[in-house]
């Protein structure tokens, strides 16, 4: 699937936890529009088979990179086999991600640790590593894949959420520091999505996940253009822009026992 081509011309996107949901759906969208990419996942089997159904219906030039983002290491493991490739990074998306659902003083700490790990210190560590060569270059993007829960408390997701409110600042801190260096940052915080995410976070039964459920397909194809529109912030879904506009009018107490309400089991 790697390889350089003639008609291989596109930037190269590193999508991370690629192999399915909006990982998958984002790499989708990327070889549609003309991109190369990185795809890194746990998966390998999945990602080679996306990869090679990418290359085959867009022609794109694709990397698989099967790796566990967990542990300190990671990022920099996966920088330093990157550059051993010779690989330009032009786009980074930083999708890969965990979610813990219940009650926090249940929940299991070395759960809630992996998924600080996943969801907020490989995402701060790939951008560090990748960002130096693109403001070098004076070009390059990335997209870091918040959340609704970005916006709000969320009981039975506190730490969850938590995380997804780091992406948001953080992201929205470092796009105005880049102003005017040709790199932007963009966060993509979509509510409700049917993925993989929900399922492994034993999550499919809570009345959050019964309405108003957008596709990955749906998220992705916002998050790209979004991203190709250099905004700082893509929250697809009118309802789901109307809900976080609402919450800034709303005591937080309220705003937290709400969230509660919409993530307890359906009965």
């Amino acid at each position: 699937m790697a390889g350089n081509r003639a008609h291989s011309i596109g930037s190269m996107a590193l999508i991370t936890g690629a192999s399915s949901g909006i990982g998958a759906a984002l790499a989708e969208v990327f070889a549609r529009n003309g991109h190369n990419l990185v795809l890194v996942a746990r998966n390998e089997a999945r990602l080679n088979e996306l990869g090679e159904r990418l290359h085959q219906a867009h022609r794109s030039e694709v990397h698989i990179i099967s790796m566990d983002l967990a542990g300190e290491s990671a990022p920099r493991r996966l920088f330093d086999d990157v550059a051993d490739r010779k690989i330009e990074v032009d786009t980074l998306v930083n999708n890969a991600g965990m979610n813990v659902y219940g009650e926090f003083a249940s929940n299991d700490l070395a759960d809630e640790l992996q998924m600080i790990g996943v969801n907020l210190l490989t995402l701060t560590q790939l951008t560090k590593l990748f960002l130096p060569a693109m403001i070098q270059r004076r070009k390059g993007r990335i997209l870091n894949v918040g959340s609704n829960g970005s916006f709000a408390p969320s009981p039975l997701n506190a730490v969850y959420s938590a995380t997804k409110a780091y992406v948001l600042s953080f992201s929205e801190a470092i796009a105005e520091e880049l102003d005017g260096t040709g790199v932007t940052v963009t966060a993509l915080c979509p509510g409700a999505t049917r993925s993989e995410l929900q399922q492994r976070a034993g999550m499919a039964d809570v009345r959050l996940l019964q309405r108003n459920v957008l596709d990955a397909e749906t998220v992705a194809r916002l998050g790209y253009q979004g991203l190709m529109a250099g905004r700082r912030v893509v929250i697809p879904g009118l309802i789901n822009q109307i809900e976080i506009f609402s919450i800034r009018f709303l005591p937080r107490r309220l705003v937290a026992r709400l969230a509660m309400a919409r993530l307890q089991r359906a009965s």
